[in-house]
C-alpha cells in the first residue's frame, strides 16, 4: 500500500506530522506517510474542536491503530480552525491517502515565523530514512 512520497511544497515536524501551506497563514495538518505505514490500519483519531490553541511540540490529540495508541504531537502553534469530521466515520481514510483526503486539522497560524524549523520534503524523506517511531 505504498504511496509517492510527500508532496514537495509540504513541511514536516520530527514526530511525523506533516504541514501544507493553504496562504493567508492557513495550514492544514495530516499524518505522514512513512507514520501511517508504521501505525497499520488507523481505527480512531481524537482531534481538538474549533477554535483550540495548539502549540508546537505538545501532545494535541490521539491516534489509535489495531496496533498502538499514540500521541499526535503538534508540529506548529496555533488556533484550530477545523476538524476533519471524514475521520469520524472513517478513520482509515489517513491510510488510503494520507496527503489528501487523510488531513487532520485546518489551522490558522499566529504569524508568517509559525513554520520555522519544520523539515522540507526532502529534508524529511532524509530523516526517516534511518528513523523509527
Amino acid at each position: 500500500m505504498e504511496k509517492s512520497m510527500m508532496p514537495a511544497d509540504y513541511l514536516c515536524h520530527k514526530e511525523h506530522l506533516w504541514v501544507r501551506p493553504l496562504g493567508d497563514n492557513l495550514i492544514l495538518v495530516g499524518v505522514s506517510q512513512y507514520a501511517q505505514n508504521s501505525l497499520g490500519e488507523i481505527v480512531y483519531v481524537d482531534c481538538p474542536n474549533p477554535p483550540t490553541e495548539i502549540k508546537q511540540d505538545v501532545s494535541f490529540g490521539v491516534i489509535e491503530s489495531v496496533k498502538v495508541v499514540s500521541d499526535l504531537i503538534s508540529p506548529i502553534s496555533g488556533t484550530v480552525l477545523e476538524f476533519n469530521e471524514q475521520l469520524m466515520a472513517d478513520p482509515c481514510c489517513i491510510n488510503r491517502d494520507p496527503y489528501g483526503e487523510g488531513w487532520l486539522l485546518k489551522v490558522r497560524l499566529p504569524d508568517d515565523h509559525a513554520l520555522s524549523g519544520l523539515m522540507s520534503a526532502s529534508d524529511y524523506e532524509k530523516y526517516v530514512s534511518g528513523s523509527d517511531i
